[in-house]
């Protein structure tokens, strides 16, 4: 047997009865994905790890509380044979024979008539990876090429295009805030699988260049918008590419919510009658200040943040922004596009109590090779800006959480 590669395949135990003999770190570790493909399991023990106990306590399995007796493997089809008792497993596996039950040992893969792959899982997926012969099996280099294989699938690094007709569709990928390490793993994968990318100037542009040659990528700041409105526009090229029965991706900065009109497109697809997938981003008014070595809240100099958007200034009739109520609380405050306007920002909050004094931090293309950071207090921040020429985009930290720990080096 040693001399021909074990055969591969996948077998169908829904409703079907498995025998699980053993209650240790095996078990516990093979019965979930055994429960999931919805055998009947019977597990054969007279211990059990508490995780195990738990699964017999819920219903999941049934669990005969002793050894191993011969007959325990009449009418099964399959069987995992995990005790510590040499003897019983060897007594077991040939029961197995008898019975034709395929069977694996977790002593002594040599005796065993089956062998449990290394498998992962992804979109529908599953990847099984098994070594061809029993001479010379190294399980982890096995479990090596699992993960490689399914960490590829997951980030969009490894491309099986789907040759079946795929739904149209968009999806609206938060593409975090411009690490093109930092989108999240279904955010990658849907942008590998897109035929259309429409990217905003903030998004991981880095991931662009990765895409194949066929996936066309619009940049949503140059979409010509004649009389629309430039989010109008936007909308309208959603909507013609994924009824033109495309893949659409809408790449964006950050988060789709946050600041990010992602509920106008959302609204604006749903009327045309278009599907659309949501993929939240790490937002940058956490992410950057992270990056920067600035914790948004610390315990014992702040227990809240508030994100607001400082794209108006605070005498805009357009703001929404409760800037006085701001200028009180003692937490932490972060202003997303709000360079242009911090000097403004920062006199409305000292005129309504804020200290002149209140640290300042503006964190320039944060998470990325150009990131830097500026400090300055919002008495002198206005200043600062233009000596420093600070340019959008920018996440500004203001509050006492800016000093508490060191400077990473720029």
């Amino acid at each position: 047997m040693a001399e021909h590669p074990a055969y591969p395949v996948g077998l169908r135990l829904s409703g079907r009865r498995v025998v699980v003999l053993g209650g240790g770190q095996v078990a516990q570790r093979r019965l979930p994905a055994l429960i999931a493909a919805g055998a009947d399991i019977v597990l054969v023990s007279p211990e059990a790890t508490p995780s195990v106990e738990a699964m017999a306590d819920a219903g999941e399995i049934t669990w005969k509380k002793r050894p191993y007796e011969d007959g325990d493997l009449a009418d099964a089809w399959y069987a995992l044979i995990a005790t510590s008792d040499v003897e019983a497993n060897t007594a077991a596996s040939a029961e197995a024979e008898r019975h034709r039950v395929w069977c694996v040992r977790s002593d002594d893969a040599d005796a065993a008539t089956a062998w449990t792959p290394a498998t992962g899982h992804s979109e529908g997926v599953t990847v099984a990876v098994l070594t061809t012969e029993a001479k010379g099996r190294d399980p982890r280099h096995t479990a090596a090429i699992r993960d490689a294989v399914v960490e590829g699938l997951r980030d969009g690094t490894l491309v099986a295009p789907h040759h079946r007709t795929r739904n149209p569709g968009v999806a609206l990928v938060g593409g975090g805030p411009g690490d093109p390490d930092l989108i999240t793993v279904r955010g990658r994968r849907l942008l590998a699988e897109a035929d259309v990318v429409i990217a905003d100037r903030l998004g991981p542009r880095d991931l662009l260049a990765e895409l194949p040659p066929h996936v066309e990528v619009i940049d949503a700041a140059k979409i010509p918008y004649g009389r629309f409105m430039a989010q109008e526009a936007i909308n309208n090229a959603l909507i013609e590419h994924a009824k033109q029965g495309k893949s659409v991706v809408r790449l964006k900065g950050g988060d789709p919510y946050v600041f990010g009109r992602g509920m106008e497109e959302l609204q604006a697809l749903a009327e045309a009658g278009i599907p659309c997938t949501v993929v939240p981003g790490i937002s940058s008014s956490i992410s950057v200040p992270g990056a920067a070595g600035i914790p948004v809240t610390h315990r014992g100099v702040a227990h809240e943040f508030t994100v607001v958007s400082g794209h108006v200034a605070p005498d805009d009739e357009r703001s929404l922004v409760d800037w006085p109520s701001l200028a009180k609380l003692t937490g932490t405050l972060v202003v997303l596009m709000g360079v242009d306007k911090i000097g403004k920002i920062a006199e409305t909050l000292v005129a309504h109590g804020k200290a002149p004094d209140t640290p300042v931090a503006l964190v320039q293309e944060g998470t990325t090779a150009a990131q830097r950071r500026v400090d300055a207090t919002l008495a002198t921040v206005a200043e600062t800006v233009r000596a420093e020429d600070v340019k959008p985009p920018a996440v500004i930290v203001i509050g006492e959480v800016v000093t508490v720990g060191p400077r990473p080096a720029e």
